[in-house]
């Protein structure tokens, strides 16, 4: 029951994250391809001129039509600026505007009749451009020129769509709003996690802390690598590729510490190795980009050949590693790792996607759905982390019934031990003077009267009576065996049956034994009877008229168990749980003795006694002895 509401937990929360997804990332139709151009002409130029005339760009050669949803005609030898133009079609009202839903390039201009209307020039390595560009009435039906600058990526690419300013600008906002919400998410929950961690004991610290930098540095991912972002704040450019950088190059070890906090360190240790590397190699790229940052991108081709290139190959074999080695503790029937494994899978088969399509595309296109492959591998996270605590909690309680029932023993042991002594002082002292007694009693009987036999005798059958407890007492005081010899279980029911047998027919009850002739154990036979008569006799005392006993034995797993239930009136909890403790009884005239005896004799023979009982039921003995094979 409670896996099936862990799943019900599980798909409802991918439920919402699906719903929320559909609900931001599916664009305003209101704002969709009736309002779009559909086509533009480009053309390259071998250098790149913002301040260019409408004139000048008119005269350009080699303008080629392009209509939308196509890709941009490839980049020639020679060449490093790329033009755009189109008409304006004519708006009947509100303030007409144009959206550039996706423009790569560094330096980007819009230029008018009246000159230049827009200018973007990033000096940081960030090169895909978001543009929602108001414009004046006077421009309709007109032609716009999109001038281009880029070192790799260039082009108009997605759509350009022309609308009411207003209503774009909401559109383009809301359509944008996705990757701000699970960026900010996952950097809230890293954040409560990081302030809840100074509230856990160092058990738990590395795992959860490790967890927290995967989490931050995905929510910081997710941000910075939004065109949104840019497009709002672009003159923190910088701060925002750096930010990303940091992010992917802490997460990748902080994301192998966390699964070695959780599996362990591995086969010969691979996982601890490969982490040590991973951060090493981190701290490495942390130190070539600040390097590179205050030598103002002069070794910028190096660098992005250790951070992207290398750090690719990196992650690659981190992937393989990691899915290999959870693929193989899955096997093993490691729950963790198969809430681990599916969760990598949605990320892997989402990324993989991306990524043969980016390739696909010739690199024109921004990775979408990779977010939500991270927040889906995120939940799985923490759900291994949630499950490892809830697993180190069911330890610590078990560990805790543990330590009672310890303590208990203990306490059972140190009362145990102060009656012994007590009990032996006690028989040796007062026994003697009872048999004086009981001699003189004797005397007396035989001289007297019958009238005054009858009071004598009472008087000898209550000294005989004591002289049993104090037996008991030092039974119990001094356990010993005695000669421990072969014993026939069978054969020693059959002595014990032909004892108890007319004191259950009194009661009116029977007693019914079925055990096997191939029973053997080691023991002393007098004990072994005292103990179990002591137990058929509390049996057969709770019957109160008609019921029965029934005796059985077998042996498995190398011992011989005993059973003897009774239809008796049973126990409840509380009277059950104090069995055995010196004096307790629940019979009127009850010492309690008599299973301390038969405890003390079971435990001496190296044997184990369990009861089980429901209050008007009946009550179970189960008593199991190292078993013996007949020779």
């Amino acid at each position: 029951m409670k896996a099936f509401f862990k799943a019900v937990a599980i798909i409802f929360v991918l439920v919402v994250v699906a719903f929320c997804a559909f609900l931001l990332e599916v664009p305003d139709s209101k704002h969709g391809s009736d309002r779009a151009i559909k086509e533009w002409e480009v053309t390259w130029a071998d250098r790149f001129d913002p301040n260019m005339s409408v004139e000048d760009l008119e005269r350009l050669p080699g303008w080629t039509r392009v209509e939308k949803g196509e890709l941009t005609p490839e980049k020639p030898d020679g060449t490093m600026a790329m033009w755009a133009r189109f008409n304006i079609p004519e708006y009947d009202s509100g303030t007409p505007a144009l959206l550039f839903q996706k423009i790569y390039g560094s330096h980007v201009v819009v230029i008018a009749q009246d000159g230049m209307i827009y200018e973007s020039k990033r000096k940081y390595k960030y090169e895909t451009n978001t543009i929602l560009l108001p414009l004046d009435r006077s421009v309709e039906g007109d032609s716009v020129y999109v001038g281009i600058n880029s070192g790799s990526r260039i082009g108009l690419q997605g759509e350009v769509l022309v609308g009411d300013f207003r209503e774009m600008q909401n559109s383009y906002i809301k359509n944008n709003m996705t990757d701000f919400i699970i960026g900010c998410a996952l950097i809230f929950i890293a954040v409560v996690m990081l302030i809840c961690s100074l509230f856990l004991k160092n058990g738990f610290i590395s795992s959860w802390f490790s967890l927290c930098l995967v989490i931050l540095s995905s929510g910081i991912l997710v941000i910075t690598y939004s065109s949104f972002l840019y497009s709002l704040y672009g003159k923190y450019g910088d701060v925002y590729v750096i930010l990303f950088d940091l992010s992917l190059v802490v997460l990748l070890p902080a994301f192998t510490s966390f699964f070695e906090s959780i599996f362990g360190r591995g086969y010969k240790s691979i996982i601890t190795k490969f982490k040590r590397f991973q951060m090493g190699y981190s701290l490495f790229c942390i130190l070539f980009m600040i390097f590179n940052f205050l030598s103002r991108n002069q070794f910028y081709d190096y660098y992005k050949l250790a951070s992207m290139n290398v750090l690719g190959i990196i992650m690659i074999v981190q992937f393989v590693l990691l899915i290999s080695l959870s693929t193989f503790y899955m096997i093993r029937g490691n729950q963790e790792a198969t809430i681990f494994s599916i969760g990598f899978f949605i990320f892997a088969v989402l990324g993989l996607i991306e990524i043969s399509w980016f390739f696909f595309k010739s690199t024109y296109y921004d990775l979408y759905l990779w977010k939500w492959g991270v927040v889906c591998f995120v939940i799985t996270l923490i759900i291994v982390l949630g499950k490892r605590f809830t697993r180190n909690h069911e330890q610590v309680v078990e560990y805790s019934k543990q330590l009672e029932l310890f303590n208990n023993e203990l306490q059972r042991s140190e009362k145990m031990e102060i009656i012994s002594e007590l009990a032996a002082s006690v028989a040796h002292e007062v026994r003697n003077p009872l048999q004086v007694t009981r001699g003189f009693l004797q005397l007396l009987m035989a001289k007297q009267n019958s009238s005054d036999k009858v009071y004598l005798s009472m008087a000898l059958e209550e000294l005989d009576r004591a002289s049993n407890i104090i037996t008991d007492f030092l039974t119990f005081a001094k356990p010993e065996v005695g000669k421990v010899t072969e014993l026939n279980v069978l054969n020693e029911f059959i002595h014990i049956e032909g004892i108890l047998v007319p004191m259950a027919n009194l009661q009116g009850g029977k007693i019914s034994v079925h055990i096997p002739q191939d029973l053997y154990i080691k023991g002393n036979s007098s004990k072994f009877k005292q103990a179990f008569i002591n137990i058929i006799k509390n049996s057969i005392e709770s019957l109160n008229g008609e019921g029965e006993i029934q005796i059985w034995a077998y042996e498995k797993d190398g011992e011989v168990s005993i059973h003897i239930k009774d239809t008796g009136e049973g126990m409840d909890e509380e009277v059950l749980s104090r069995l055995g403790e010196p004096y307790f009884s629940n019979k009127t005239k009850g010492t309690g003795l008599g299973l301390m005896v038969t405890f003390r004799i079971i435990e001496i023979m190296n044997g184990k006694i369990s009861f089980t009982s429901e209050k008007g039921v009946g009550t179970e003995a189960v008593i199991r002895f190292p078993a013996l094979k007949n020779a």
